[in-house]
């Protein structure tokens, strides 16, 4: 807990002698973040002139999706049915090393060896994990008609390490039943609706970073830069064939070897001109990593990843209870002090960060690179932060679970033999 107090009093010797003892023996959860700066709050006049600006693709997309329904080459599903129609079979528990600390009661579960295994350094490309979301976001019980549930992000890359790299080529969400200690899974294709000019519906790839992702009533919310994107789990399409093609080609659709297809319903962009976002700068901000607020009026919460440095900011988005969609307006903001920071959360009172560790703090992940964990911060606005837990290696989005009481998260760490990826969720303290 960070104390404040208006006035400095030197304490006793014995007392000072115990505060460093208790120190030592919270070891990493004790340790200040780089310089100990304060989490800070951004200026009101910068925070008024952030935006959510909707543009007409909400209604072109859809009347291609109405389109696209009408001609019968797809099924259309919802949450429901895809939670409860099998799938992949993911594995229960931390199959793998976390850093976690023990005294938060981690759990979790592991995704089945192909999806924790799959690279993206190769030629032929792979998977790669980002954003996580759940029922604890998408109803405030966190259930799901009843049912818990996950859904993660992902993109996929090829040739990252090598000389002519495509980042960024299909994007994917997963469904995850994990009821009765089982756990099942579904991956659903992220794809943009077209119409021609014969009035027919098609849809294509849609090749983002998935950065960020948050589930809230029907709609799924993707972050990728200076866009927003939207998704709605009332229309999921079960197509009818199975190749790597994408569309609709006749009577035939397919989703790239998916069962599923999730087709965009509308955009937001966070710049006037569509232009590029600025990290850290401005009134044009990035968006990354993805979490929800329910405390008050319901909230977006973006936050700014900046590579080997401090300064990304996290900031909160209004939401439309009752369209399940933004204002379209920020009403909060805060300069972070975590260097290379891929997660904000916030369960109203405290901020839990992902990044970076602090040094000194984060060694011993026995990563075959020589990666050490990540950290996850625990802050409040005005305060510096301190380091709750070391982390699996490149944890990427937080969230927080008002029903549980529990912070989630996952990692992207590839490993192409023995996999390192874990879906995670600690206490707070």
């Amino acid at each position: 807990m960070l104390l404040h107090t208006s006035r400095i009093q030197l304490p006793a010797l014995g007392t000072v002698l115990c505060v460093l003892a208790a120190l030592l023996l919270l070891g990493p959860a004790a340790t200040p973040a780089r310089a100990a700066t304060p989490f800070a709050p951004v200026d009101p006049a910068t925070v008024a002139a952030f935006q959510l600006r909707a543009g007409s693709t909400f209604t072109d997309y859809d009347r291609a999706i109405t389109a696209v329904e009408a001609q019968g080459a797809v099924t259309v599903r919802n949450a429901t049915q895809v939670l409860t129609s099998g799938g992949r079979t993911g594995r229960p528990g931390l199959c793998h090393g976390t850093g976690l600390a023990t005294r938060l009661d981690p759990g979790g579960f592991c995704w089945d060896a192909a999806d924790d295994t799959s690279n993206s350094y190769t030629d032929a490309g792979g998977w790669t994990p980002q954003g996580l979301t759940g029922s604890h976001d998408a109803q405030p019980n966190g259930l799901w008609e009843g049912r818990t549930a996950s859904l993660a992000s992902w993109h996929f890359s090829r040739g990252m390490q090598g000389p002519n790299p495509v980042p960024n080529e299909f994007t994917r969400v997963s469904l995850v039943n994990a009821e009765n200690n089982q756990i099942r899974y579904n991956h659903l294709l992220l794809v943009r609706p077209t119409l021609g000019a014969d009035g027919k519906g098609n849809f294509t790839k849609v090749g983002a970073h998935a950065d960020g992702v948050v589930w809230y009533g029907n709609k799924v919310f993707v972050a990728n830069g200076r866009w927003l994107q939207v998704y709605d789990l009332r229309h999921i399409w079960k197509v009818n064939s199975s190749t790597e093609a994408v569309g609709v080609n006749g009577g035939a659709s397919s989703a790239r070897w998916s069962n599923y297809a999730l087709p965009m319903i509308g955009e937001y962009v966070t710049t006037a001109d569509g232009g590029a976002c600025s990290v850290t700068t401005g009134d044009r901000p990035c968006l990354n990593s993805l979490s929800l607020d329910r405390t008050g009026q319901d909230g977006l919460v973006s936050a700014e990843y900046k590579r080997g440095a401090a300064g990304g900011r996290v900031i909160r988005w209004a939401l439309n209870a009752d369209t399940a969609l933004p204002h379209g307006h920020a009403t909060a903001a805060y300069s972070s002090p975590i260097w290379a920071m891929q997660g904000a959360a916030t369960d109203g009172t405290d901020w839990y960060l992902a990044g970076d560790c602090p040094q000194g703090v984060g060694d011993g992940s026995g990563d075959p690179s020589g990666a050490r964990y990540s950290c996850i911060h625990k802050t409040r606005p005005g305060a510096a932060p301190h380091v709750l837990t070391t982390s699996p290696v490149y944890t990427q989005n937080l969230g927080y679970a008002p029903a549980t009481g529990r912070i989630w998260g996952l990692n992207e760490r590839i490993n192409s033999t023995t996999g390192v990826r874990v879906v995670f969720s600690i206490t707070r303290s």
